[in-house]
């Protein structure tokens, strides 16, 4: 499997022909819904010969397999890098990491339910079920979630509940201080919590709570102990998902202490995204160089095994007005690619941050711009997550529709199961 990324002039016939692969294999890989194309998007190839053409070098050919070139000397017997036109070069399987995989998932119509957990069971080892939130006084919200725990169980993907300090307005460090400062209330969540998961047959439990302050640094620490000593003895799972830093100076991010909290869990789920969103100018979501530092900072402060990369399925469309970002919405990396094609505007890629970007005008003439991930970005991530020997890879969100997501996993790990 390689990744091919369309020029102008292609079609998916083109295509098909010149890598001698079946049309159908590639919109299905690709969640194709039209053979309309876009230039600088990016096709999964679903096969392991590759037809040299024009202009290739076994340099390019490596990037664009995510295979090394010694590789493909030694498994293709090739005494030098020069290529022939039309030669064939076998692409071998990648030496599979064992990994874990952590993806959240929302309630839906049974339909969906059904759909979502068969996609993804195969490379999941966890089901983020989202969410319950606290209350005021330690109690939980409630949540129509038994049909996705029934299901995640029946396809061995062990179901986690998320429990989040949101609240109507958003995210509330506020009602944080309130619960965690109160012995009372926090014991009364940590109760409510363990009987929830035991209840309902969940396998552990997702602590995303998100605007945590430098004041309740320690007192979240401490309650991620305490709820995992409670939960431990029963076998189940205790985990925190956490934004990603890179040192210890940025205000907002002082409530999460690395140290304290990797020690505190089983694992951490590691938000490494939205380095620009909804409130700030345009720009990369993920970017490489960002998400290194993150994952070079969090293996300071605890192990490899206890992290879980996380990695967006979407990016945003921030409409512009005089060169300044007006609004701005997510969107699943589907529907970026279809807003591409929809306008006809190239896709671009920035080398320095990994991601796709692309500019276009809409019927009013307004101007927008949309950062987003693709195939490249993902396999640039998961190929961090092996180097690093991380516990393995998650995402935000399997309903945001990313297509190639699941191949491009199975192409870099084995993974895991619990359960």
């Amino acid at each position: 499997m390689f990744i091919y990324i369309v020029k102008s002039g292609d079609s998916l016939f083109s295509i098909a022909t010149k890598y001698q692969v079946s049309l159908d294999s590639i919109r299905i890989t690709n969640g194709l819904k039209t053979d309309r194309l876009v230039p600088g998007q990016d096709l999964l190839i679903p096969s392991n010969m590759y037809i040299v053409q024009p202009g290739d070098s076994l340099y390019s050919i490596s990037q664009m397999s995510f295979i090394s070139m010694e590789t493909i000397r030694q498994y293709n017997g090739l005494h030098t890098d020069r290529l022939m036109i039309g030669m064939k070069l076998y692409l071998p399987p990648r030496t599979k990491y064992p990994g874990e995989g952590f993806s959240y998932i929302t309630p839906s119509t049974s339909e969906n339910n059904q759909m979502i957990v068969q996609a993804f069971s195969p490379i999941n080892t966890y089901f983020g079920i989202f969410e319950y939130h606290i209350l005021e006084d330690g109690n939980l919200s409630t949540l129509e979630d038994q049909e996705l725990i029934k299901l995640a169980r029946e396809h061995k993907v062990a179901p986690l509940a998320v429990v989040t300090n949101l609240t109507a307005s958003g995210f509330s460090s506020e009602l944080t201080r309130k619960v965690l400062s109160s012995p009372e209330k926090r014991e009364r969540l940590i109760n409510n919590i363990y009987q929830l998961i035991k209840t309902k047959n969940y396998a552990g439990v997702n602590i995303d709570f998100e605007l945590v302050h430098e004041s309740e640094r320690d007192l979240f620490s401490g309650f991620l102990h305490s709820l995992r000593g409670k939960l431990k003895p029963e076998g189940y799972y205790t985990s925190v998902s956490v934004p990603a830093k890179s040192n210890d100076v940025v205000p907002w991010l002082k409530g999460y202490d690395y140290g304290g909290i990797g020690a505190a869990v089983d694992f951490v789920f590691l938000m490494a995204y939205d380095w620009h969103e909804v409130s700030s100018p345009p720009g990369p979501v993920a970017p490489i160089k960002e998400v290194k530092q993150t994952i070079e900072y969090a293996l300071n402060h605890m192990k490899a095994n206890k992290i879980i990369l996380g990695v967006p399925r979407y990016g945003y469309n921030w409409t512009m007005s005089n060169g300044t970002a007006v609004s701005a919405r997510p969107i699943a990396v589907a529907d970026a690619i279809a807003t591409a094609m929809k306008y006809q505007e190239p896709i671009q890629y920035s080398k320095e941050f990994q991601q796709p970007f692309f500019h276009y005008r809409d019927e009013t003439g307004k101007r927008h711009i949309v950062w987003y991930e693709d195939t490249r970005a993902r396999a640039h991530k998961l190929e961090l997550v092996v180097h690093y020997g991380l516990k393995g890879v998650g995402a935000w969100q399997l309903g945001l529709h990313f297509p190639q997501s699941a191949f491009i996993v199975r192409e870099f790990f084995t993974t895991k199961k619990v359960i």
